[in-house]
């Protein structure tokens, strides 16, 4: 498949570049280059930007758009939130006034009027940039050649499957801040093209971490010094239904103190005036649920609280710690737990890996560590850390297995592989089998089985443990049986657009299947009849 060709005009880029008011790092320009080299040259792009919280990736980002849009093509910005949408929206609003590219913004606070009319301009090319939640995916584009993906992971699998649809022949750049393991990397670039920021901005400070018990005394020292410094702070506390109780409670420790409540159950129109508000130094403390994680930019904050912090995962943690020491101050963070004697083993490590590492780009370090701790549990879930879920679980065992081979042999096992790239949702569901290492068993037994009766043997066994097969775990073991009988055929790879199926034999021949629909079991079922009628 081929892309659409994006014509690069260094003179107009640098114009571009040099309005942004500051320097770009060497990794920012080096990424850049590499977003050119992909659109300009007819590949159909799809690349993962990571780089630590606030290193500068939708700066990035905004270049590729604004060589998509002076070529004549429609982008598509696409953020988890409607927080977020709104954040990524002012920033495109403001860079690209000057440069005649019009932004309009689709998410919940769109009224119905904007909306008809935005969808309209989407499908008649008169609109550039399109920035917005979920909301988007329902649009019709006239020419639309670049779609961008803030914190990709966080999007449900409908969404990610309308958002394949979306991409087709469509140069996709995801943006993560969820760093990625160097010792993963290498194997991760050959699946996935990856550009890294590793290096902070000119002047972002490190946020000096501390991990305390929960005392009034210590809040009201840390926010009192925060406001004397001119500042503002964010407070986390995440859980919706106490959430009020904690705002009397801070209230009690400082009665003059201006706090704004927000969490996800506040009309979004409300939640984005409010936090202009906040923005604009109307209140003193933000108290909020996790909603703050992810991208938003307030300079003026530069203490956050996070009660409760051994409930939280490492990435969260790091991403919270991320919202702070974004302007010229130093940054604090306060990771608050009731009991440290009462942490478990787990919590205690992770919280001391994060006290430990609070140096920028620490976030490398940090996914190992997580890694570590987790003992990879976590990363065969449905709920992955990052971009593991799109290389899909066999393949990172497999990543595993090599390596380990490698170490104690000195070279890799050269087996027949065949790629399954359908796309159906399949895995073995965290309600039927929910602990982590029983789950990694079960993918590490299945993934070893070479003929069918071993995962016929196994799925009785699951039966038997864990009771009746989900419909996910299901689908999961007919794909680990579909890539049985796919090498036994010598076929390469299965793929699908909608209900088109393509199965590639190794020797390059090409067979084209329809199924009824592109339901998952639809596709599954054709393909199981298919190759079981080879045998």
């Amino acid at each position: 498949a081929r892309g659409e060709i994006c014509n690069i005009n260094n003179e107009q880029i640098l114009l571009f570049q040099n309005s942004s008011g500051f320097d770009y790092t060497k990794d920012q320009i080096d990424a850049i280059k590499e977003i050119f080299e992909d659109i300009s040259t007819g590949k159909v792009m799809d690349r993962l930007l990571s780089g630590d919280v606030g290193f500068g990736k939708t700066e990035v980002a905004m270049n590729a758009i604004f060589a998509a849009v002076k070529s004549g093509y429609q982008t598509a910005f696409l953020a988890p939130t409607t927080l977020l949408s709104n954040q990524h929206f002012q920033t495109l609003k403001d860079r690209f006034k000057k440069f005649d590219i019009e932004v309009a913004k689709l998410d919940r606070t769109t009224t119905a009027k904007e909306k008809k009319e935005i969808l309209q301009r989407l499908k008649d090319g008169s609109l550039d940039v399109v920035v917005g939640t979920h909301s988007i995916l329902q649009a019709k584009f006239l020419k639309l050649a670049l779609v961008i993906v803030d914190e990709e992971h966080k999007f449900g699998v409908k969404q990610k499957e309308k958002l394949k649809e979306l991409n087709h022949n469509v140069h996709m750049l995801s943006m993560s801040a969820t760093p990625i393991p160097r010792s993963l990397n290498m194997a991760l670039s050959k699946l996935k093209d990856i550009s890294e920021l590793r290096t902070p901005p000119e002047g972002k400070k490190e946020v000096r971490t501390y991990v305390k018990e929960y005392d009034e005394k210590l809040i009201k020292e840390v926010i009192l010094r925060e406001l004397r410094r001119g500042g503002q702070i964010f407070y986390i506390f995440n859980s919706i239904a106490n959430i009020e109780s904690k705002k009397e409670e801070l209230l009690n420790i400082l009665p003059n103190l201006k706090i704004l409540v927000l969490h996800s159950k506040i009309n979004a129109n409300i939640s984005q005036k409010e936090l202009l508000n906040f923005f604009e130094k109307k209140y003193d403390l933000l108290l909020s649920t996790s909603i703050v994680e992810s991208g938003l930019h307030m300079p003026n904050v530069n203490t956050i609280i996070v009660d409760g912090a051994d409930s939280f995962g490492m990435a969260d943690l790091h991403q919270l710690r991320g919202r702070v020491g974004r302007g010229k101050r130093d940054g604090f963070c306060y990771f608050l737990v009731a009991d440290k004697d009462r942490l478990t083993q787990e919590a205690k490590k992770r919280l001391l890996a994060l006290e430990s590492n609070s140096y920028l780009g620490s976030g490398q370090v940090l996914a190992m560590y997580d890694l570590e701790i987790r003992g990879g549990g976590n990363i065969l879930g449905a709920q992955q850390s990052g971009h593991i879920k799109n290389i899909g679980y066999g393949l990172y065992l497999k990543m595993l297995e090599d390596t380990i081979n490698m170490l104690t042999t000195g070279k890799i096992e050269e087996k027949p592989k065949i790629e399954i790239k359908l796309t159906v949702n399949a895995y073995i569901s965290k309600e039927l089998v929910s602990e982590d290492r029983l789950r990694l068993d079960l993918y590490r037994r299945l993934g070893q089985c070479s003929n069918i009766q071993e995962v016929f043997d196994i799925e009785e066994e699951i039966v038997d443990r864990f009771g009746k097969l989900d419909n996910i775990t299901k689908q999961f073991l007919d794909i680990v049986i579909i890539k049985i009988l796919g090498l036994k055929s010598k076929i390469k790879s299965i793929s699908n657009y909608n209900e088109n199926i393509t199965i590639e034999y190794s020797d390059g021949k090409k067979e084209f299947l329809k199924a009824r629909s592109k339901d998952d079991d639809d596709l599954i079922d054709v393909v199981l009849q298919r190759l079981r009628k080879s045998l």
